[in-house]
């Protein structure tokens, strides 16, 4: 626990390029490749019964796996500004920081460690490790994805004043430089001689496996249409949008464009579903899902994306369905209708969910307030009252020629106990 307080040694250490794109974390505990999940479960192995780590058993300096990319704060002596009992290389060479950054108010704001520590205060509110992730251009003007989770620690089993934070990024060119690149390649692509059959052949689990070629330009990018096959049935749609959710899952820069592609052939299956009921029923049972009336296209988005695929994510995908076929979009050009949207995926999504909310129920204390502003008054008194409130409680005595007002009452508590008995 010494060195702790002494981070401005730590050896530096670089990004891993293994980790996957950016996109929305899977559930906590599914998937050993994403870091923060490791990072997790490294938490969970620390719990022995408790309700948070002990902070005497967590050693950052000596993990190598996710240490170098990991951050401690230290809330024993100021829980509104913690002191940074540890910094990762990794993080602190990212973020061009020295031993003299000792606190959070420290941590200049555009840096990739102020990402992650602005979600602390989450952590005391839920008692429990918070994932995140996001975009943002970064203090040297780079566009950077990033995905990390903060989890509590403590000292005596109950209070968290601990908090360990993993967090792993990649940044990604941006659209001009990455839009160069691609035409680059194609034009190097184009005039290189074509191969003979016979050195075409690439061994599946060769150095070129991986090799990603560009996409080739097309007069309308924004159109599904041309990737079909001759007459396409219902299972040729099927997979060729599942291929897509497949691009789309494991595609780093061009995750965006690929994720919308990939919903955009969603929803050309799903208008030929529609038109194919009996064809879809029977692709529905053999993969094991159940349609339902109140949210159909949760199923076609299980089709597609997979039953693996994180929850909250295929809510949001269907989501997006949703509002395509209540819009009417064309077969083919929902993915250029998502680009085309103020706020993306995401907007289209908050706009679906804003219409199928329902109407807020009326305040029956709002309610209760104008109608007795609206009442016709039973008398009048000339009296004075303390206070400048809108209604006062008066307190009368029953006498044989009417009530006798005797008193004012100025508690507003009970002000509002009165007002609310005499809608009762």
């Amino acid at each position: 626990m010494d060195n702790y307080r002494e981070f401005g040694d730590q050896p530096t250490c670089v990004a891993g390029d293994d980790e996957p794109a950016m996109e929305r974390p899977p559930e906590i505990g599914v998937d050993e490749r994403r870091m923060h999940v490791r990072a997790y479960n490294y938490w969970v192995s620390l719990l022995s019964g408790r309700a948070y780590p002990s902070i005497q058993d967590l050693d950052p300096a000596n993990i190598e796996d996710f240490g170098p990319h990991s951050v401690l704060l230290d809330f024993s002596r100021d829980a509104e500004d913690p002191e940074i009992a540890y910094l990762g290389g990794a993080l602190r060479t990212e973020c061009g920081l020295d031993a003299g950054v000792r606190r959070i108010s420290e941590v200049p704001s555009r840096s990739l460690l102020s990402r992650l520590t602005d979600h602390y205060l989450q952590i005391i509110a839920n008692s429990a490790p918070i994932g995140f992730e996001a975009e943002f251009v970064g203090q040297r003007g780079y566009h950077t994805m990033y995905r990390g989770i903060l989890m509590p620690l403590s000292t005596d089993g109950e209070t968290i004043d601990f908090i360990y934070g993993v967090i792993n990024w990649k940044e990604v060119a941006d659209e001009a430089t990455a839009s160069a690149l691609a035409g680059q390649v194609r034009g190097a692509i184009a005039a290189a001689p074509a191969p003979q059959a016979a050195e075409s052949l690439v061994w599946a689990d060769g150095p070129h496996a991986d090799f990603d070629a560009p996409e080739p330009a097309s007069a309308e990018p924004d159109s599904n249409l041309s990737l079909w096959p001759e007459n396409p049935g219902l299972g040729d749609r099927l997979g060729l949008a599942r291929a897509s959710a497949e691009e789309a899952r494991d595609s780093d820069r061009r995750s965006r464009t690929a994720l919308y592609r990939a919903i955009g052939l969603a929803h050309d299956f799903a208008l030929a579903a529609a038109a194919e009921p009996d064809d879809y029923a029977e692709l529905l049972e053999d993969s094991g899902i159940k349609a339902q009336a109140r949210a159909p296209m949760t199923a076609i988005a299980k089709l597609v994306f997979g039953l693996d695929y994180d929850k909250t994510r295929l809510t949001e995908f269907a989501a997006c369905l949703s509002w395509a076929s209540r819009e009417s979009v064309a077969e083919g050009s929902l993915a250029g209708r998502i680009e085309a949207h103020e706020g993306g995926l995401k907007g289209i999504v908050a706009a679906e969910r804003a219409l199928r909310r329902p109407a807020p129920k009326p305040d029956r204390w709002t309610e209760i307030r104008a109608e007795l502003q609206a009442a016709r008054p039973l008398a009048r008194v000339d009296i004075a009252v303390e206070g400048d409130g809108e209604f006062v409680l008066l307190v009368a005595r029953r006498e044989s020629d009417g009530l006798a007002i005797v008193a004012p009452v100025s508690d507003a508590r009970l002000v509002d106990q009165a007002i609310r008995k005499s809608a009762a």
